[in-house]
C-alpha cells in the first residue's frame, strides 16, 4: 500500500516519500543550507503532493501500469528494429555480396563492441536479464539501477546484431524491468508496488514483442512475481495489453510466425506427442548442463581479452560451419514451419545438398546440438542476450527433425509444421520450466488454438522430465543455490526474503579461553545475556560459556583465580556460516534443537542468532508478503 501520510515538518506540509531512502523517517530533518533544488525536482514534488490529496493509490497504479505498456513497447520496438537492422544489412548485404568468412569475423567484433561499451560507457556489470531481474525482487527490494533502462538494450543490440547466438527478449525483460522500477523510485512508491511495477514491465516486454499478451501475463505470473492477487492481476493485464496495441501500432499486425493449421489433429498421433515431450526434456536438460558447464569454463579463464579471443573465435567458427546459428535464427524457424526446409542450407558450406532431406535432417541435428555451445560461448566471452529465441529456434528444429525422421521412415504421416511448433513449446517447457507460458505463447504467436491440446500434453511431459533431473531452471538455478530465489513455496519464499545479516544480535559480550572466572563473572554484571562467546585473541570463535555452567560456583571468590574459561567452555551445537541461506539457518536449528547460535565468517566470531528473534521475523514477513493492497 502507498504511504501517503502527510506529517507537517517546519511548519509545512511534505510528504514523507520525497526524501531519500537513507533518511528515517523517525529522524528530525536538519536544514540543508548548501542545497540547491532545480525546478524539476520542484515539479516533482508538488505533483506528489497534489496525487496525494487527489488521487487514491490503486486508479494510480492502474494509470501506471498503462504508462508502463507504453514505455516497453517503446523500448522492445528501439531493440528488436535496431538489431534486424544490423542483421539485414550484414547478413543481407555484405555476407552475400562479399564473403562468408564474415560469418567467422562479425561475432568477434560484437562483443569486443559490447565489451568496451559496457567498461568505458556503462561501467558496471550488465548480466543477464530475467536472473537479474528475480534477483531484484528477492534480495534487492525491487531496486534497479537506472543504467539498466539502456544498458541491456544498447548490449544485446551490439552482441546480436553482429549475430551472437542468443534473443532479445531476456534483454528487454531487463530494461522494462529497470524501467519500472526506476519509475516507482521516481515517484517515491513503496516496494511491493515497485515489484508490481517490474512484474509489468516483464510481462510488457514480451507482450510487445511477441504480440502476446496472454501470454505475457502467464509469464509474469509463472517466473516473475509470486504475490498475485486480485488487485496485483490488473495492472499486470493493462501493461500486457497497452503494449500489445502499441507494438502492433510500430510493427503491423503481422504476427510473428504467420501460419494456419492445414493439418487435423490425429489420435493416433498421440504416442508421437509424447515422445517428442520425452524428447524435449532431454534436450532441455542438455542445453542447461551446456550453459553452466561453459559458464563455469570461462569464469576459471581472468583476462577479460583472452576470454574475448576464445570465446569469439570458437563462435565464429561454429557459425561459419553453421550460419543458422547466426543472430535469433528466427529465419530458420521460418523456413521449417513453412515447409521451406532447404533455405536452411543458405549461405553454408552444404548448399549443394539442399535437395538431400538426410543430410538436411543430420545437418539440423548439428545445429541443436552446436546452438547449445553457442549461446552459452556467447555469454562466456561477454556478449549480452537472452535464451527465449534459442529455445525457439532448437526447439522448432527439434519438432521438424523428429516429425520428418519418422515420416522418411514410413513409421507416420506426421505434420511437419506442426511438429515444429509443439517442438518449441516443449523446449520452453524444458529449459524455461514454464509449461504454461510456453502453451500460450505458441498457440498465440502462430495463431495455432487448434494445436492446444497436444501443446498441453507434450509440454507437461517435457516438464515433468526434465523436474526429474533437475528441480530449477537455467533462469533460477545459480539464485537457488545462493539461497537468493522466491519459489511459490510459501514457507521458502518468506525465508529467502529474509537476510541472515540483519538477524544477528551482537550485544554478547566476549570472554577469552585464558580468563578466569572472576572475570567471567564481571563479564555478567556487565551483560544482559546468558551466553558468553569465546574467543581468542585473533577473535576466533572457540566454544560458549552459559550462565547455567557457572551458576553454582559464580558465588564462590575462591575459585575465582583458579578457574579458568577453558576449562567451563563447551562447544556450540552448531554454528552458521555469515554466507548460508536461511533455509540452512532454519535446518540448523532444527537439527540442533538450540535456541541460540553463534554466527561465524571464516570462523572469526560475528554474534550470535536467536530462534526466537527468527519467529518473529518470519511472521512479519509472512504478514508483509501475502497483505493485499
Amino acid at each position: 500500500m502507498l504511504d501517503n501520510r502527510v506529517e507537517i515538518i517546519n511548519s509545512r506540509k511534505l510528504h514523507l516519500d520525497f526524501y531519500p531512502s537513507f533518511v528515517s523517517k523517525a529522524t528530525p530533518l536538519r536544514p540543508m543550507k548548501s542545497r540547491v533544488i532545480d525546478k524539476s525536482g520542484e515539479y516533482l514534488k508538488s505533483f506528489l503532493l497534489w496525487r496525494s490529496r487527489h488521487i487514491k493509490n490503486k486508479p494510480f497504479v492502474l494509470m501506471l501500469s498503462v504508462a508502463m505498456g507504453f514505455l516497453c513497447a517503446v523500448a522492445a520496438y528501439c531493440l528488436k528494429t535496431g538489431v534486424h537492422l544490423v542483421e539485414a544489412f550484414f547478413v543481407g548485404n555484405l555476407i552475400k555480396t562479399s564473403s562468408k568468412a564474415l560469418y567467422f569475423l562479425l561475432p568477434i567484433l560484437g562483443i569486443i563492441l559490447t565489451r568496451l561499451v559496457v567498461k568505458y560507457l556503462i561501467k558496471e556489470d550488465v548480466g543477464h536479464g530475467v536472473p537479474h531481474t528475480l534477483y531484484a525482487l528477492s534480495k534487492g527490494n525491487g531496486m534497479i539501477s537506472k543504467k539498466r533502462t539502456f544498458s541491456s538494450v544498447v548490449t544485446a543490440a551490439l552482441t546480436v546484431g553482429f549475430g551472437g547466438s542468443c534473443g532479445l527478449e531476456g534483454p528487454a525483460v531487463s530494461t522494462t524491468s529497470a524501467i519500472g522500477s526506476n519509475l516507482s523510485q521516481l515517484l517515491r512508491l513503496n516496494t511491493k508496488t515497485r515489484k508490481l511495477l517490474i512484474g509489468c514491465g516483464a510481462a510488457a516486454a514480451l507482450s510487445a514483442i511477441f504480440k502476446a499478451p496472454v501470454a505475457a501475463i502467464v509469464f509474469a505470473m509463472e517466473v516473475i512475481l509470486l504475490d498475485i492477487t486480485t488487485f496485483s492481476l490488473i495492472p499486470i493485464l493493462l501493461s500486457s495489453v497497452t503494449a500489445a496495441m502499441f507494438s502492433r501500432l510500430f510493427f503491423g499486425d503481422q504476427l510473428l510466425f504467420e501460419f494456419e493449421i492445414h493439418d487435423k489433429i490425429q489420435f493416433v498421433e498421440m504416442p508421437y506427442y509424447i515422445l517428442l515431450g520425452l524428447l524435449g526434456g532431454m534436450v532441455g536438460l542438455y542445453f542447461t548442463k551446456v550453459n553452466f558447464l561453459v559458464a563455469r569454463i570461462f569464469g576459471k579463464i581472468n583476462n577479460t581479452s583472452l576470454k574475448i579471443l576464445i570465446g569469439g573465435s570458437l563462435l565464429g567458427a561454429l557459425i561459419f560451419v553453421f550460419p543458422p546459428l547466426f543472430g535469433e535464427g528466427y529465419s530458420t524457424v521460418y523456413h521449417l514451419i513453412n515447409g521451406t526446409h532447404s533455405g536452411v542450407l543458405e549461405n553454408s558450406q552444404f548448399i549443394a545438398f539442399q535437395d538431400n532431406i538426410w543430410v538436411i535432417l543430420l545437418f539440423l541435428s548439428l545445429v541443436v546440438f552446436f546452438k547449445a555451445f553457442a549461446t552459452s560461448i556467447t555469454f562466456g566471452a561477454g556478449g549480452v542476450g537472452g535464451i527465449f529465441a534459442p529455445t525457439l529456434f532448437m526447439g522448432s528444429i527439434m519438432g521438424f527433425v523428429f516429425s520428418k525422421f519418422i515420416n522418411e521412415l514410413g513409421l507416420g504421416k506426421l505434420s511437419v509444421s506442426n511438429f515444429s511448433l509443439l517442438g518449441m513449446a516443449a523446449l520452453m517447457a524444458a529449459i524455461l520450466q514454464a509449461p504454461l507460458t510456453a502453451i500460450f505463447l505458441i498457440a498465440e504467436i502462430t495463431g495455432g488454438y487448434q494445436l492446444f491440446i497436444p501443446l498441453m500434453l507434450t509440454t507437461s511431459i517435457a516438464f515433468i522430465t526434465v523436474k526429474y533431473f533437475t528441480k530449477h531452471s537455467i533462469y533460477t538455478m545459480q539464485l537457488a543455490k545462493r539461497g537468493q530465489l522466491l519459489t511459490h513455496d510459501k514457507d521458502q519464499a518468506v525465508l529467502t526474503l529474509m537476510d541472515l545479516k540483519n538477524e544477528i544480535e551482537k550485544n554478547f559480550k566476549t570472554i577469552g579461553p585464558y580468563n578466569s572466572l572472576g572475570d567471567l563473572v564481571k563479564r555478567v554484571t556487565e551483560s544482559k545475556r546468558n551466553i558468553y562467546p569465546v574467543v581468542d585473541e585473533e577473535n576466533q570463535f572457540l566454544g560458549v560459556v552459559t550462565l547455567d555452567d557457572i551458576r553454582q560456583i559464580m558465588f564462590d571468590k575462591f575459585m575465582y583465580d583458579r578457574t579458568y574459561v577453558h576449562e567451563l567452555m563447551s562447544v556450540a551445537p552448531e554454528h552458521i556460516e555469515i554466507t548460508d541461506s536461511m533455509e540452512t539457518v532454519m535446518e540448523k536449528f532444527e537439527s540442533s534443537e538450540a535456541w541460540n547460535l553463534p554466527v561465524v565468517q571464516n570462523g572469526i566470531y560475528v554474534g550470535f542468532v536467536s530462534k526466537s528473534k527468527l519467529f518473529s521475523e518470519y511472521r512479519k514477513k509472512l504478514k508483509d508478503f501475502y497483505e493485499d493492497d
